[in-house]
């Protein structure tokens, strides 16, 4: 018995060693004063961290703007988003689905601080949306008057293209007869989408928006090159609020124990759309 499970001996010793070692010493800093200071003296404190998160309005404030850029750009922006472009190249010819497809992708393997920048240089003040519209006697400074739909913008562009991947190969499934049939029955595009497509793809729907919703959580480098969270704390999502904590003001263990609830987070998310499934499934 012992020989059969060998072979899986290393990726379990890999899991422990950079998988399972480090949650535990962040669920174990999580409770603790630890602090990038030099000292060697860390105190169990309890959920002291957790308690002060409670009543940090900083804290509460990037909460909430990070479920607005979470629901904001992955939710609706890029699962939307994608699903269309999806539906809009079905059936069209492979010439334009490649080049829609390649450019579309092209954002999407752009890393993510060089799209920053990029979205930077665009709606900085004195960047390029400013050079088209100044002719029509507009004139702003974006990423100062309307930061989170500036971040929410540059991560739908560079998103898009995982939900339009995902939804192309789900409608690639789906019977052309159906679609046909219903369509010489009468109905229109809305009650084929509504009735035939949306029902035999829902499974892709519920796992794209668990995939994108995880990944968009985590979201740091694209809001940090834009906005920096500002200004002030405008655009702070919670993982720039704990980068803060943590690296500038030396509070591990309070950034830490913020890591933990938005991992609880996501936790919840994903129960939620595995719960979605099995329902499907049922």
């Amino acid at each position: 018995m012992l020989r059969r499970f060998t072979p899986l001996l290393p990726a379990v010793a890999l899991l422990l060693v950079f998988f399972a070692g480090p949650m535990l010493w962040s669920v174990y800093t999580a409770f603790t004063d630890m602090a990038l200071t030099g000292s060697v003296s860390v105190d169990f404190v309890g959920a002291d961290n957790f308690t002060r998160m409670a009543q940090d309005p900083a804290f509460l404030h990037s909460l909430l703007l990070t479920l607005v850029f979470v629901v904001g750009s992955a939710v609706i922006g890029q699962n939307t988003l994608g699903l269309l472009i999806a539906l809009l190249l079905r059936g069209r010819g492979r010439a334009s689905r490649t080049v829609v497809t390649g450019l579309i992708i092209a954002a999407w393997a752009v890393p993510e601080t060089v799209a920053g920048f990029c979205w930077y240089a665009f709606l900085y003040r004195t960047g390029t949306l400013n050079q088209l519209l100044q002719h029509f006697g507009v004139q702003q400074n974006w990423l100062y008057t309307t930061p989170m739909l500036a971040v929410i913008l540059a991560n739908v562009w560079r998103g898009t293209a995982f939900s339009m991947l995902v939804y192309s190969a789900a409608l690639s499934d789906v019977p052309p007869e159906l679609v046909e049939a219903a369509q010489v029955d009468g109905a229109s595009a809305w009650q084929r989408l509504r009735h035939i497509t949306l029902p035999m793809i829902r499974r892709s729907i519920v796992s794209n928006l668990m995939l994108i919703t995880l990944q968009t959580l985590a979201a740091f480098g694209l809001i940090y090159v834009m906005t920096g969270g500002g200004p002030g704390n405008a655009s702070q999502t919670t993982p720039l609020y704990m980068y803060q904590q943590s690296f500038k003001f030396y509070q591990l263990g309070y950034g830490t124990a913020m890591a933990l609830v938005l991992l609880l987070i996501g936790g919840l998310f994903s129960l939620i759309y595995l719960r979605l499934i099995k329902l499907e499934d049922g």
